[in-house]
């Protein structure tokens, strides 16, 4: 399998980056888009890159935030026949919230209301084609993580954290091992490490490609998690976007040889 990275905060003189990730992702004979980044950008890049989004056969929203899902217009307008598959549940509730202000941080409402039939929710474990799967979170108590950094989805019966319901996990099976691709794991990288792990037993997660969500993070914080990344035997970490520049080389300090910077342009092949 082959990843290149259309958009992710960091740039090159070549390619625009922006806050945000988009990758397009080839296996076998698929293509895949996994997000579609905060705006149009992914597909200017794409353009540069010599990759035809008209080849891509699904899309994939990792979770309902604007950085990842705004651009996905864009895409419709590039390629008119595949579908972007989402968690079935929480469509346009998506909330930054303190005490005193609330802000809308979701995918851009006009695209569910435009494009219902662009967009293919789904659940559970779902296999998308052999070999290729969007794996949900399973574990509980994920609200806390919502409460802690503030997220809240609203809903008819008032404002509640968000347990990232919203939020998959796309994996591949390689001969080295299942690769995960999660956006910005919210739920935690250990946490959907061993998610997938128990999802497919007696199969060797190999590497973890996304977002950490750590660029608000303690210095404290980010060595438990390296610590706990580590533990879980992981042999490839590729992290940018959300996890931050400060909190990139802490963990490069902490994991060492298997850790490594996302950038826009970035090819991984597996």
């Amino acid at each position: 399998m082959r990843a290149t990275i259309l958009v992710d905060n960091h740039g090159t003189k070549a390619l625009k980056g922006e806050w945000g990730l988009s990758a397009f992702i080839e296996y076998g004979d698929k293509r895949i888009l996994l997000d579609a980044g905060g705006s149009g950008l992914f597909a200017e890049n794409a353009r540069k890159m010599g990759i035809d989004l008209k080849s891509v056969d699904y899309g994939v929203l990792s979770h309902n935030h604007y950085d990842h899902g705004d651009g996905i217009p864009t895409f419709f307008e590039e390629n008119d026949k595949a579908k972007f598959l989402v968690r079935s549940c929480r469509c346009a509730n998506c909330y930054s919230k303190n005490i005193f202000f609330s802000k809308y941080i979701g995918t851009r409402r006009d695209v569910i209301k435009t494009h219902p039939n662009r967009l293919a929710k789904v659940s559970g474990d779902y296999k998308v084609e052999d070999g290729i799967y969007l794996i949900p979170h399973k574990t509980a108590g994920l609200d806390e993580i919502g409460r802690r950094e503030r997220m809240y989805l609203k809903t008819e019966s008032g404002w509640k954290p968000d347990d990232f319901s919203h939020e998959q996990s796309l994996v591949f099976r390689t001969e080295k091992g299942l690769v995960i691709f999660n956006s910005c794991s919210h739920g935690g990288a250990a946490t959907i490490i061993k998610e997938v792990s128990d999802t497919f037993p007696g199969e060797k997660v190999y590497a973890m490609i996304g977002g950490f969500h750590l660029y608000n993070k303690s210095r404290k914080y980010i060595k438990r998690f390296a610590q706990a990344v580590k533990d879980t035997g992981i042999e490839y970490i590729c992290t940018g976007h959300c996890t931050g520049d400060r909190a990139y080389k802490l963990l490069k300090k902490e994991l060492g040889p298997i850790c490594h910077q996302l950038e826009t342009g970035l090819v991984i092949e597996f």
